[in-house]
């Protein structure tokens, strides 16, 4: 059993401020040289990137769907070892979805601490903090954070009607400055803001001047179980990735299972033309080939080495934008089409609204694996699936599965570790 302080930050709604405020937390204690190790609530690739560069360390997906029990106790244990603190951020409301993020927060017996936004709001603050700490009494509230307040004044008003056991931490002030630009899937990538190393600082410094007196980390008792290691089915083959501002969606988890099966992986950037690596298999991750189909279009080699990487009867792993950058042709969201590799017969269009939402449950040929679908394009191709993932929560977003000879693709960001066996079987070949 490893002991160590932690925190679970939540907040009421999507918007409130949590990533910005458990950033700041992050950058304050690394700052000054203590170990920091932050989590994400379920499935998402663009906060952990920013809560990463905050606290200097790898940030890792916590879902209990996903991985499960057993494999986030064991991440959270590994954690608690190397760590001076530890903080995860949670998914919209406290107890939105199922998992919500007051299940994993009771399933580890993590103090919650929520992020209310009290930008339009006074003595409300109170009413609404307190109906969150008593709507499921099995969570344990540390206190609660207010945030976008206007002034001293206003700080003053949002203290009125907090009960002892639910004490004001903070009240982060109202800054345009300390906003983070977003896009359609949500905040830009940490890698396209060149201030944001600056911009962290600053958040680190308003967190301290807005932290109240009084502030005490409770120590969590994490259990050493660690999940036994993979046989090394993987030992000798080299697994080429993916990896730059157009396939940049990667689980950290799933680069640790790979290395864990003995895989040797080769990282390479198509927006930057570098060419295919020498491998026995590729992983296409996704993220936004839409923002970046005039350098994809432009590749020298990338399409001939991909048709004769497939040719060759090797595997290709493409997830969603992975998907999209094979395919015909890509239509952004203004309308601009740009050529693709041709590697997947169809075509895509981006549009304003949102296509797909929702945890996904897959059967691979190698068996079931589990992940996340969540994006704005439809696909148009004469492909039949070979099977279609169901939605845990009963929700609309079924994805299609398509096999094209080696090539494997689907708008399904997979979760490597929910069955490595089957994850080895498909990267052997």
């Amino acid at each position: 059993m490893t002991s160590c302080p932690a925190l679970f930050i939540s907040a009421p709604s999507s918007g409130s401020g949590k990533t910005s405020i458990t950033a700041a937390i992050a950058r304050s204690h690394a700052r000054r040289g203590k170990r920091v190790r932050v989590f994400k609530t379920g499935p998402d690739f663009l906060d952990p990137g920013i809560l990463e560069l905050a606290s200097r360390a790898p940030v890792y997906q916590l879902d209990l769907f996903m991985g499960g029990f057993a494999h986030c106790q064991a991440l959270l244990a590994q954690a608690a070892a190397e760590a001076d603190l530890i903080l995860v951020e949670g998914v919209m409301g406290l107890f939105d979805g199922d998992p919500s993020s007051a299940d994993l927060a009771v399933a580890f017996g993590l103090p919650v601490v929520c992020v209310i936004d009290a930008s339009a709001m006074a003595q409300t603050f109170a009413a609404l903090a307190t109906g969150l700490q008593r709507f499921r009494l099995e969570v344990h509230h540390g206190g609660v954070i207010a945030n976008r307040v206007g002034g001293p004044a206003h700080g003053r008003m949002l203290l009125e009607g907090l009960p002892a056991d639910l004490p004001l931490i903070a009240a982060f002030p109202r800054e345009a400055a300390l906003s983070l630009p977003e896009r359609h899937l949500g905040l830009v990538q940490a890698l396209e803001q060149p201030g944001l190393d600056g911009k962290l600082g600053a958040w680190a410094d308003a967190w301290e001047a807005a932290l109240r007196p009084g502030l005490a980390l409770c120590a969590v008792e994490f259990p050493q179980e660690p999940e036994p290691p993979p046989a090394p089915r993987l030992a000798g083959r080299r697994i080429a990735i993916a990896r730059d501002a157009a396939f940049g969606f990667i689980y950290p988890a799933n680069v640790d299972l790979l290395r864990a099966l003995g895989a040797e992986l080769s990282f390479f950037s198509p927006i930057a033309h570098e060419p295919l690596p020498a491998c026995d298999a590729l992983w296409l991750p996704g993220c936004y080939p839409e923002l970046h189909g005039d350098a994809l279009g432009s590749h020298p080699t990338l399409a001939a080495s991909l048709a004769a990487h497939v040719a060759a009867g090797k595997p290709l792993l493409a997830e969603c934008g992975g998907m999209l950058a094979l395919l015909d042709e890509l239509t952004d969201a203004t309308g601009h089409a740009h050529r693709m590799a041709g590697l997947m017969p169809g075509h895509a269009r981006v549009q304003q609204r949102l296509a797909a939402l929702g945890l996904q449950a897959i059967a691979w040929p190698e068996g079931p694996l589990r992940g996340h679908s969540y994006h704005h394009s439809t696909l148009e191709t004469p492909l039949a699936p070979v099977a279609h993932a169901t939605n845990p929560n009963g929700g609309k977003t079924t994805e299609a599965l398509f096999q094209h000879g080696s090539l494997r693709a689907s708008y399904v960001h997979h979760y490597f570790p929910s069955n490595p066996e089957a994850v080895a079987e498909f990267f052997k070949g």
